[in-house]
């Protein structure tokens, strides 16, 4: 894919390149009618900056959901794409030609994201990618991890022992979920919706609970021996309050991260009087080099091969060219992680 390079007239700009894209015009009226276009732009970086060329990008619902106007703050015309791995073209020394990942809650939203083929983004986001994991695992770590890890700092990290119940184990926060308290020592047990085994990798073994064959909260207090949960993963949001509230221990914390319907009923007195804790977790709102000192924080996790990235299915990588077959696979549910590949 040609590039063409030249110096910038504006001096806080090191130079400016030309890049191919795909571009989204205006918010399309539902996720089939949205017409991704593929252009040649012109970029510049600041000093501060790198220039990112990008082997393989996320593709997320989110990005989908923003096209289709429900996130209000999305710019129109813009490049989408929040998750990206690549090498490092330009910039600080110290970083050119190391092989990245990231991801952000403003790319592709409030600015030009990673469904190109360069990609200009803050040094301080960059992380370096290990040599276990390939560029297109990469791509797909972003997002879901970092809500995970996000909504388990601000709940308390699982503990040794602490018993973890993570709603919608089989979807990727979930399954991102349930690797990390796992890692920790943490006995997880996973909600699913039909008889279905867990799909992702863990550290320890889980117990699995069917809630379309049994209820949940009864069997969360048989599996803890009559404790609770200390934390409560809910990854579906208001079809689940019910089970994760009746699931919680005495002091327990529930982290909410979407929501189906907007309402749920809340039962004021079994709150205060069980001292539990809601922690509302929205990605959106963390930038790329916040984003990235939180992928950051669980290198060690991937180098060690105690968290491992998505499997990426060649059915499930896209070229740049084909994005619009990317996010309808998205819009469709599909439960494999999607990529846009920028390979010829």
């Amino acid at each position: 894919m040609s590039v063409t390079i030249s110096m910038a007239p504006d001096p806080a700009s090191a130079f400016a390149l030309e890049v191919t894209c795909v571009r989204l015009h205006a918010k399309a009226p539902n996720a089939a009618s949205i017409v991704p276009t593929i252009e040649r732009r012109r970029l510049s970086r600041a000093t501060d900056e790198v220039v990112v060329r990008i082997e393989a990008a996320g593709v997320n619902p989110s990005d989908v959901k923003a096209a289709i106007g429900l996130m209000p703050y999305a710019v129109f015309p813009r490049t989408p794409g929040r998750d990206f791995s690549g090498v490092v073209v330009d910039g600080p020394t110290e970083w050119v030609g190391k092989s990245v990942f990231g991801t952000s809650g403003d790319l592709g939203i409030r600015r030009d994201g990673s469904h190109a083929s360069h990609l200009v983004v803050e040094a301080a986001a960059l992380v370096e990618k290990p040599d276990t994991i390939s560029m297109e695992e990469a791509a797909g770590v972003g997002v879901p991890f970092v809500t995970a890890i996000e909504g388990f700092r601000r709940s308390g990290m699982p503990k040794a022992g602490e018993r973890v119940l993570v709603l919608g184990a089989n979807g990727k926060v979930g399954q991102a979920a349930v690797q990390l308290a796992t890692w920790q020592g943490a006995k997880v047990i996973g909600v699913v919706r039909k008889d279905e085994s867990y799909e992702g990798h863990a550290s320890a073994p889980l117990e699995i609970i069917n809630s379309a064959a049994t209820d949940v909260a009864e069997r969360v207090w048989e599996f803890t021996d009559g404790e609770g949960a200390d934390i409560v993963f809910n990854t579906v949001g208001d079809p689940y309050f019910e089970d994760a509230r009746r699931s919680l221990a005495k002091a327990g914390r529930q982290i909410l991260i979407a929501a189906v319907q907007n309402v749920v009923e809340f039962n004021i007195f079994e709150f205060y009087r069980g001292r539990h804790t809601y922690v509302g977790i929205d990605t959106l709102a963390l930038s790329s080099t916040e984003s990235g000192e939180i992928l950051r924080s669980v290198l060690p996790g991937f180098a060690g091969g105690w968290l491992k990235p998505y499997p990426i299915s060649h059915a499930s990588i896209y070229q740049l060219s084909d994005a619009k077959a990317a996010y309808a696979a998205v819009s469709g549910s599909s439960r494999d992680r999607i990529i846009l590949s920028m390979g010829d």
